[in-house]
């Protein structure tokens, strides 16, 4: 209609007048505010008695006077009974990817719940753009097997469209929430759709935590009040800086450019950070894993601890320290998967262990044949760094040639202190018997490294899995 069927006010007024009542705080409202301006409703002289404000569960809003109200909302709920009326209008422009909101007038003050469907005045369609950038971005997570779902309070025609616009793998498979009434429901329709509409707050954390219950790890993304439940079910929270304060406190993550696109890069510093420390970890626990087990060999056994305090520094700057900082810096987005700490565990108790094995042997040896402190000493720190050389290179893989020359420079660096420093590291002679001893125990802690590798190695991929807590 041009004019109120009732009142024969110009609708465009008539619309102005109810959206500049309202508050704009959501972005329909301020588009619609921007289209509907209080100067088009000058002249009115409509005096409110309150306000029906926007609610998640409604999905309306509107202004009540003396006798009547003017609601605006969702077509399937505003129209009640008189809903398939309408239907295939609304759907027709749905189906174009269009949000439809019913505008009509209700003559009750009653509006919540309804006391009757409303009487339409209009349809208002409003466009939903697809960032440039946005296919590209939906791609990048499909390649990275990561399952997008849509979850919207909109209709689910209209976001199923934007969605297929946006290239998001099974667009096409929309559900409305409306009809998800029991918590089987929810879990089957959580495994089967893509798209979610007219979905309530309370409704979407149930899809996260229905996700969860599959064993997925759930990355939840949102701006409004609406998100804040789901937001704090997930694993992994992100928020729009444009959105809502509460969106904002409830988020371990913020865009700070509201856009969606930033999330590739988020995730490759997620993962270049993750890795890094991983094998930093590892790095370390190397040589506290070694110095723990040696420290309950030498009070076991009443023998002196065959390294001394500068030579652990001179392992711990150029075999941990160095390398582990330099490699900090590499960029590395490998996808991550399994447990932290088991992971750090498994790549750490190998090295630890095999050396661990070739010195208690060659201090053994040392007692037996009654070796020089000094030299058996001396040939531990070069047992213990070449065993954690040799843990570093396996962690660096894949091997690039940047990676190559930071290990390449920590090992150079460990020579030339060596060589220059022996006497600040407390290194002396070693005698060619006691040199062909230790290689001796080094091939045997070698070949101990090696195969704890592989043994910890089919433990992750077989056995670790079968345990929930440790997948997570």
């Amino acid at each position: 209609f041009d004019k109120s069927p009732d009142t024969g006010l110009r609708l465009d007024s008539l619309i102005a007048r109810v959206t500049n009542e309202l508050a704009g705080d959501n972005d329909t409202m301020e588009a619609l505010q921007a289209y509907f301006t209080k100067e088009q409703a000058n002249g009115l002289t409509l005096k409110k008695k309150s306000l029906q404000p926007f609610k998640s569960s409604n999905k309306y809003s509107g202004v009540i006077y003396d006798g009547f109200s003017y609601l605006i909302g969702a077509p399937q709920i505003l129209l009640g009974d008189d809903w398939s009326t309408y239907e295939e209008e609304v759907n027709h422009y749905a189906a174009q990817g269009y949000r439809v909101l019913a505008f009509g007038k209700l003559t009750s003050e009653q509006v919540e719940p309804l006391a009757a469907p409303i009487t339409p005045y209009a349809f208002i369609l409003i466009s939903n753009p697809i960032r440039q950038e946005a296919p590209e971005t939906f791609a990048y997570f499909g390649r990275q097997d990561v399952a997008i779902k849509v979850i919207s309070g909109d209709d689910p025609v209209t976001v199923s469209h934007v969605a297929g616009k946006a290239q998001i793998k099974g667009a096409e498979n929309y559900v409305d929430a409306r009809t998800l009434v029991t918590d089987d429901m929810v879990k089957e329709a959580s495994r089967t759709y893509t798209v979610f509409g007219r979905v309530t707050p309370g409704l979407k954390r149930q899809l996260v935590l229905a996700l969860q219950g599959d064993e997925h790890i759930v990355a939840m993304t949102g701006d409004g009040v609406n998100d804040v439940l789901a937001l704090k079910a997930a694993d992994c929270s992100i928020a729009m800086a444009s959105g809502s304060d509460a969106a904002l406190n409830a988020s371990q993550i913020v865009l700070v450019d509201s856009n969606f696109a930033s999330m590739p890069s988020v995730v490759a510093e997620g993962r270049r950070t993750v890795n890094n420390i991983e094998r930093s970890a590892s790095l370390f626990l190397i040589k506290n894993i070694f110095s723990f087990l040696l420290a309950i060999l030498s009070i076991i056994f009443a023998i002196t601890y065959p390294l001394k305090a500068s030579q652990i520094s001179l392992i711990s700057a150029f075999m941990i320290g160095l390398p582990s900082y330099l490699l900090t810096l590499e960029a590395n987005n490998k996808r991550i998967s399994g447990h932290f700490m088991l992971k750090v565990l498994k790549n750490a108790l190998p090295a630890a262990v095999a050396a661990v094995a070739a010195i208690g042997l060659l201090v053994g040896a040392a007692v037996f044949f009654q070796i020089d402190y000094n030299q058996t000493s001396t040939v531990s720190t070069f047992l213990l760094s070449i065993i954690g050389f040799m843990a570093l290179v396996r962690l660096s893989r894949p091997l690039t040639k940047s990676k190559v020359a930071i290990i390449a420079v920590s090992i150079l660096a460990f020579i030339i202190s060596a060589a220059l420093l022996k006497n600040i590291f407390e290194l002396s002679h070693v005698t060619l018997d006691v040199f062909l001893l230790g290689l001796v125990f080094f091939l045997v802690g070698e070949s101990i490294y090696r195969n704890l590798s592989t043994f910890f190695d089919f433990i992750a991929n077989k056995g670790w899995r079968r345990f929930k807590w440790f997948r997570r």
